[in-house]
């Protein structure tokens, strides 16, 4: 029989090596499960939710009664939350000081005792569990730990820099223009620990070749770093965004439970969760700020696909 050499299939015939799978009825009932199974769950604990969310902010249901019951109006839960909402401008502002301070300050933080790990000095693997202990502990947890730490009474903050006995007390979590940042640090001692393990790993899977070639060529130790070192972390840098900027717009567990995310420390999480469960009851007016939020969030996941995508094909 003939040969197409342009093909490489025999004319009047099959592609050589080519065999036709049958699959057994068990096989596809297992494919099956095991494909569907994990769709149902994504669908309806994340697909479902934000459709609906999507869906529901522009309607003024309150929450009781049927769906059905509610009433389109368009874009003006949008409107009202951007012009006579007092707390969203406020909580827009925290969440992007919050952004800020993981990415400026506690993510290079991290990258700093990961680089000084990474010259395996004595002790280091007591020294990376315990900037990795935070990391296994809840945001809840967290809160219950900073808050004895800034009590205004027991607290270490107040023993150390205040006079309890005398009068003299400093309570961080019950200023309004200071319990921010008080939450930051406690956010940031998490934080660095979870961004030094993502960056140890991608230095000790770094090429040894690259130190050595700087070294060769006569770079310092901080020059080797800006121009070999960290650029050769891209895709551990990427992931690091994402994360940091994810973490930004989610936190919610410990503003919550220091004074429910209000006196100074609204996010948009929080007047979310105020609005569709709080005494408000306005499920469309708290959709339209979650939505608001997920918005905000797509950035960076459609970032860092983008670029995985890139990198797949070089």
């Amino acid at each position: 029989m003939a040969i197409d050499l342009a093909t490489g299939v025999r004319k009047g015939g099959a592609r050589r090596g080519a065999r036709a799978v049958r699959l057994s009825t068990r096989d596809k009932l297992a494919i099956t499960l095991m494909a569907g199974i994990p769709t149902l769950v994504v669908g309806g604990f994340i697909w479902f939710p934000t459709i609906a969310s999507v869906l529901l902010s522009f309607t003024n249901w309150d929450g009781i009664g049927s769906v059905t019951s509610s009433h389109w109006i368009g874009t003006t839960n949008y409107r009202q939350i951007a012009t006579i909402y007092p707390p969203f401008w406020p909580a827009v502002e925290h969440n992007a000081i919050w952004l800020g301070f993981l990415t400026f300050v506690a993510t290079p933080f991290g990258l700093f005792l990961a680089y000084q790990l990474d010259k395996d000095i004595r002790g280091t693997r007591v020294y990376q569990s315990v900037f990795f202990l935070p990391v296994v502990l809840s945001f809840a947890l967290i809160a219950f730990i900073w808050q004895l730490i800034y009590s205004p009474t027991e607290g270490l903050v107040s023993n150390v820099f205040a006079d309890p006995a005398h009068g003299h007390v400093i309570d961080l979590l019950g200023n309004p223009h200071q319990n921010l940042w008080a939450v930051l640090v406690a956010v940031g001692w998490r934080h660095a620990g979870y961004i030094m393990v993502l960056y140890l790993a991608g230095l000790k899977a770094l090429d040894p070749s690259l130190r050595e070639a700087a070294a060769i060529d006569g770079a310092g130790e901080w020059h080797a770093f800006r121009t070999v070192v960290f650029p050769a972390l891209r895709p551990i840098n990427i992931v690091i965004v994402v994360v940091t900027v994810i973490e930004a717009l989610r936190a919610f567990d410990i503003v919550y439970i220091i004074n429910h995310g209000t006196n100074g420390l609204e996010l948009l999480s929080v007047l979310v969760t105020a609005n569709i469960i709080g005494e408000a009851s306005r499920v469309g007016y708290g959709s339209s700020i979650a939505v608001v939020l997920i918005v905000i969030s797509i950035i960076p996941i459609v970032v860092f696909v983008v670029n995985s995508f890139k990198e797949r094909e070089s």
